[in-house]
């Protein structure tokens, strides 16, 4: 990973999960309206808060710092510094009372992620990876869990709604070899993941927002996560992904996905 991520923005990142989340508990189970984007993605005003929320907490905290968030125009996305927000990722599990969702927050440094967070305001748990730092889960620190290989590996992916074409053909093929799959996970599978309940999650067509703060928080813990070539995932990747807790299964799973 790159240098190690200052702990002032360690700490702004919990401020920004922090009064995100407070809005998220307001609205959850709450029969909130829902819209649908132009996407046919829901969308609800607890997106949007949310996402307002931690926009104006940046803009006080890091004025010069870049945002690239789901539900409003970017700003500054050249800066050296950019946060890059998904107030609610996992919005269908949220409108119908599921509580898997989360919020997810990275940080890039030259387009390079030092920092993510992955808040789970129903559930009270958060998982916060920092450059040069351990992968903590509310405060203590997690590790990926040895996998010697895909025979082995319980796999989550998100729906198979999201794998089309080769995509599919490629995913079936790790599907076929793991232990078990399960589906429906959103974000939260990932945060297993770093802490050795899960250990491989794949998927696709997926955006920065969706992706990006996942990084500090797999390799915090030890784990591999890479797009289906093995290239490291930045603002610009494909949107295919997959984590492993142990390199082993990743290697295995990038020889299915990769070819």
């Amino acid at each position: 990973m790159s240098a190690a991520c200052p702990a002032a923005f360690v700490e702004l990142a919990h401020r920004l999960a922090d009064a995100s989340g407070a809005i998220i508990r307001r609205h959850f189970r709450s029969g909130i309206a829902v819209e649908t984007k132009p996407d046919r993605s829901p969308v609800t005003a607890a997106d949007r808060e949310a996402e307002q929320a931690i926009r104006r907490l940046l803009a006080e905290a890091v004025p010069e710092h870049g945002v690239i968030g789901e539900e409003f125009p970017a700003e500054r996305e050249a800066a050296d510094h950019v946060w890059v927000i998904d107030p609610i990722d996992g919005t269908k599990a949220f409108i119908t009372g599921k509580p898997l969702f989360g919020t997810l927050i990275a940080l890039l440094e030259r387009g390079r992620p030092i920092l993510g967070v992955v808040d789970h305001p129903a559930l009270g748990e958060r998982w916060i990876g920092a450059a040069g730092q351990p992968t903590l889960l509310n405060g203590k620190p997690v590790t990926t869990r040895a996998c010697a290989g895909l025979g082995a590996a319980a796999l989550y992916a998100s729906s198979p709604d999201m794998f089309t074409g080769e995509d599919w053909t490629r995913f079936r093929q790790v599907k076929e070899r793991v232990r078990f799959a399960g589906w429906g996970s959103d974000c939260y599978a990932y945060g297993l993941l770093a802490s050795g309940h899960v250990d491989l999650v794949v998927e696709a067509d997926m955006g920065p927002h969706d992706y990006l703060a996942l990084v500090a928080v797999v390799e915090g813990a030890g784990g591999r996560i890479t797009d289906w070539q093995g290239r490291p995932l930045g603002l610009r990747s494909d949107g295919r992904v997959v984590a492993a807790g142990d390199a082993r299964t990743h290697a295995e799973a990038l020889a299915l996905l990769g070819r």
